[in-house]
């Protein structure tokens, strides 16, 4: 009966139409982030008082609205419902791709999904200890002696939210280039070679993060620098590791 409700898997090879393609997509992005939702609302006041952690003790939040409180906890419901869906999402994409990937690259993608869930919680808790507390320290704190400073709720919950899941997304660099260098799509003589480009468009990303002030922004992308770094490195590693796989494939293939 389950099954009935269930997006189907296609098989390596099946054909299907674009429609069907799109349709099976958003079936499973329904059936991965709608059950979650209810969790995350039933418990939206311990994840919003988990989100006042990092405010500083003397600052307090207001709502200008009658809807305010509802729709605030529906939003930051829905963010942390997409946060958690995160390895059911690149799980259920990889089943979504699956026919068009030979079945032996499985256990791959799952190690991939494991390291992409890791490298997320790395990068959400690494955004709350020390990003997010500094960030709202100078923030909520900037010409105090000018400004009567209160904090709108709605604005601070999407602000904290934002900036947390942002970070946890940032994380994921190292499984983005892997992915990439895997298709062929770039090299790890290419990362090496563009170095400087890639500094300056890490900076930029950070800048677009939600925190806006200097100290923040070097504890962003000092790690960004870092996983880019590694992720050089672990391209250059695997590479050799994929090319040997490349080569043995296509003498089988001669030997034919």
């Amino acid at each position: 009966m389950l099954r009935r409700w269930l997006p189907r898997r296609l098989d390596h090879g099946e054909e299907a139409t674009l429609v069907e393609h799109l349709d099976e997509l958003r079936s499973r992005l329904i059936v991965a982030i709608v059950p979650l939702f209810a969790l995350t609302f039933a418990f939206h006041e311990q994840i919003m008082e988990w989100l006042i952690g990092p405010l500083p003790d003397d600052k307090k939040l207001v709502t200008l609205g009658v809807t305010e409180p509802f729709t605030t906890s529906v939003k930051v419901s829905m963010i942390a419902a997409l946060a958690l869906a995160l390895p059911v999402v690149l799980w259920q994409a990889w089943a979504f791709f699956a026919p068009a990937v030979q079945p032996h690259f499985e256990r791959v993608i799952l190690v991939l999904v494991v390291l992409a869930t890791a490298l997320f919680v790395i990068g959400v808790a690494f955004m709350y200890t020390i990003v997010l507390p500094r960030a709202l320290d100078f923030l909520t704190s900037y010409d105090a002696n000018i400004y009567d400073i209160q904090i709108r709720a709605s604005y601070y919950y999407t602000f904290a939210a934002m900036t947390l899941l942002a970070g946890g997304l940032a994380f994921l660099m190292p499984i983005f280039i892997l992915g990439l260098v895997r298709l062929r799509v770039l090299t790890s003589g290419r990362l090496r070679a563009n170095r400087r480009i890639a500094y300056v468009a890490l900076l930029m990303f950070a800048i677009l993060l939600p925190t806006v002030d200097p100290v923040s922004l070097a504890f962003e992308t000092i790690p960004l620098l870092i996983l880019f770094e590694m992720s050089i490195w672990l391209s250059v590693f695997m590479e050799r590791r994929w090319n040997r796989g490349w080569d043995e494939d296509f003498a089988e293939a001669e030997l034919s």
